[in-house]
């Protein structure tokens, strides 16, 4: 079914995405997850039109565990404050949303929650320099630390 080069390829693929995963900061990781929410959104956007229910429903579901066990999960309620419960409660409607947009076929739902996802990782990725930033300082100041 799949030429041997093609298989090659996804094999590939693969560890590039491993390993950028494993090198990733938590603050990158985070964009990960936000892109491949996403992606699976645009997948199941792309199967809905093309009538093909079983890899839709795939999508969405991957949508979901992403949104769920990844971004969800992430979110210290504790120490976020107002911040992360208000996240918590985005989160828990987008999946809702994911849920309705796979029950009736709803391209809108389905772009509704990509449009949120979009925001917040644009509002993510405009924080990147401070964490970054923020990194430097705390690494620099830890005992042990070469530059004093």
């Amino acid at each position: 079914m799949f030429s041997p080069a093609q298989s090659g390829a996804n094999a590939y693929a693969r560890v590039g995405v491993e390993t950028g995963v494993m090198g990733a900061s938590p603050h990158k990781l985070i964009v990960l997850l936000y892109q491949g929410a996403r992606q699976a959104i645009a997948q199941a956007r792309m199967h809905l039109q093309a009538g093909n229910v079983g890899p839709r429903c795939e999508a969405i579901a991957k949508a979901i565990r992403i949104v769920e066990s990844g971004l969800q999960l992430a979110l210290n309620l504790e120490a976020g404050g107002e911040i992360a419960q208000r996240l918590n409660a985005l989160y828990s409607y987008m999946t809702k949303r994911l849920l309705e947009a796979n029950i009736n076929q709803s391209e809108t739902m389905l772009v509704e929650v990509d449009g949120l996802l979009a925001t917040l990782e644009e509002a993510w990725l405009g924080i990147g320099p401070e964490v970054a930033r923020m990194a430097e300082r705390a690494s620099a100041s830890a005992p042990g630390s070469l530059t004093r």
